[in-house]
């Protein structure tokens, strides 16, 4: 769709970051800096992980609403807002509007988390709920604001929205003055733009490398086009970064100003989420944990200094959390499932479980075959569902199955 960017695209600089952050001063939360002495062994580097998950609303994006909304002409705040959003700008559109007393209207794809929409509804928003992905919720709120005259508040594409967002890099540098590399995570690409304005212009030493769910990652083959360009179907659990086009604004300084644009597999984020619930007591949206998966995907790249992870949100649905925990421990190792065979007499499974009570395997299931025509007679499949400590107790379990004549068959 066309993001209706004027041309040229316009700038951000560090002195509309520094007027953001006046203009947030009372409004937003200078947010926790947090260690993580987990991540620090794995890259050989200290790594902080800055905790925008504690942010008003749960996000980063009550920076960028709350300054590219405070910064309207008196008639265009009577004419009132829309925006669109899978949850998080959504939020922060709703209590930036609440907060400066603006009506707002709200355009969320089907399907968004209902507790975000819940909570968008009571900071004040009404809410309509349009399209499958981003984009296409995004071309609604579009037309309602043509229709209506409401102004439309981009979620990424506004140099306002981008300078908002860019005091997050402030406070990096005013925590972590050691930094050496800084993580954060890319949908349209707004907050690494801010980000990378604040800090580039105080610092240009430290990297900015952004982070995007492989299955939507528009950024690397748009950087490598020289322009945005748009991915179809993008797929992924993190629905916060789960864009299809680069937005023009943010586009421009990221290829200008990010040092490199990464990309993590979805086993790499529901093990971040995992890591950062176990070791550091947070809960994460997927989108949010994308720069500690990162550094879980390729520690060895982050250990030329201190690194800041930003994890920019903490709106998950309960219901998309039991699936991201239940995937995150299959891949840390946490779950085994195995098919064996065994003779089909009394006390043949009794047996088998025995051994799997000895090595301290818990059974979740448990299923019977005896249909399978490849079966001999005398034969039962035993198909387990097991929960283990890790993959060097998976490896104990099935030496010890071995052990007992057990044979794996799958």
């Amino acid at each position: 769709m066309n993001y209706r960017v004027p041309t040229p695209v316009p700038q951000v600089i560090l002195d509309d970051v520094r007027g953001a952050q006046k203009m947030l001063s009372g409004v937003s939360r200078v947010t926790a800096m947090e260690g993580s002495r987990h991540l620090s062994a794995l890259t050989g580097s200290p790594v902080h992980l800055k905790c925008e998950n504690l942010q008003r609303t749960g996000s980063f994006k009550l920076r960028g609403a709350y300054v590219r909304i405070a910064g309207l002409r008196p008639e265009q705040r009577a004419a009132g807002v829309v925006a669109a959003s899978a949850g998080n700008h959504a939020q922060g559109v709703a209590l930036a509007s609440s907060l400066l007393g603006v009506r707002s209207t709200v355009f969320m794809p089907v399907g968004a988390p209902l507790p975000k929409v819940a909570a968008t509804q009571e900071y004040g928003a009404e809410v309509v709920m349009h399209g499958q992905v981003v984009d296409e919720t995004l071309a609604a709120a579009q037309e309602y604001a043509d229709r209506t005259g409401a102004v439309f508040i981009h979620p990424f594409d506004h140099r306002d929205i981008i300078a908002g967002q860019g005091t997050v890099g402030l406070e990096i540098l005013e925590q972590c003055p050691e930094v050496r590399t800084i993580l954060v995570g890319i949908g349209g690409g707004g907050l690494a733009a801010g980000v990378a304005v604040a800090v580039k212009a105080l610092r240009p030493d430290v990297k900015v490398i952004g982070v995007q769910a492989a299955g939507a990652a528009a950024y690397p083959p748009s950087l490598k086009a020289g322009h945005p360009v748009s991915i179809d179907n993008p797929v992924t659990m993190a629905d916060g970064i789960k864009v299809g086009r680069p937005g023009d604004v943010p586009f421009h300084i990221i290829g200008e100003l990010v040092d490199d644009v990464r990309t993590v597999s979805e086993d790499a984020l529901s093990s971040a989420l995992l890591l950062c619930l176990e070791r550091a007591k947070l809960v994460v949206e997927p989108a949010g944990c994308s720069p500690v998966a990162a550094l879980l995907s390729e520690p060895g790249l982050y250990g030329n200094g201190p690194v800041v992870a930003v994890l920019s949100g903490g709106n998950v649905d309960p219901l998309l959390l039991q699936r991201v925990l239940r995937h995150g421990m299959v891949a840390a190792g946490r779950y085994l499932s195995l098919r064996l065979r065994v003779a089909d007499r009394p006390g043949a499974l009794a047996g088998l479980l025995g051994v799997l009570s000895v090595v301290d395997a818990n059974v979740l299931d448990v299923s019977h075959v005896r249909t399978d025509p490849r079966l001999g007679l005398t034969e039962v499949e035993v198909e387990l569902h097991l929960e283990t400590k890790g993959p060097e107790h998976c490896a104990e379990v099935a030496r010890s199955l071995h052990g007992a004549g057990y044979a794996v068959v799958g």
